[in-house]
């Protein structure tokens, strides 16, 4: 059974700093590539950062560079995502993902959500 679990949002001042974490289980994780993706109320999901398996390439949505760092530990079998410099605008549910394969998909995980919510 397949499990991502993601740890780390909370309630954060704008400028601040949050990093979350992703565990996952029931899968080989050194062969996924990782991702986060992010919703907020009433818009679509949307890619913030990936990080490949192997050399760990790394890409990141424009609004986010800069500011956001994904990285991954195979030997803990986690991801995560340091949010430096947060804005009002980062504020969303965000997820972790876990795939194979680019742009078809062969396998594709996700978690469960946690909430980053930025205000003053």
């Amino acid at each position: 059974q397949v499990q991502l679990v993601e740890s780390g949002g909370g309630l954060v001042q704008p400028g601040g700093s949050l990093r979350l974490s992703c565990a996952a289980s029931g899968i080989i994780f050194s062969i996924y590539a990782m991702a986060w993706y992010r919703q907020a109320p009433g818009k679509q999901r949307e890619l913030v950062a990936a990080i490949t398996s192997g050399a760990g390439t790394t890409n990141y949505a424009d609004s986010v560079k800069g500011r956001f760092t994904i990285s991954r530990d195979n030997a803990k079998n986690t991801v995560y995502l340091q949010m430096n410099s947060l804005k009002p605008e980062d504020t969303a549910v965000y997820y972790c993902n876990a795939y194979l394969g680019s742009p078809r998909r062969s396998a594709d995980y996700w978690g469960q959500g946690t909430q980053v919510t930025v205000s003053s």
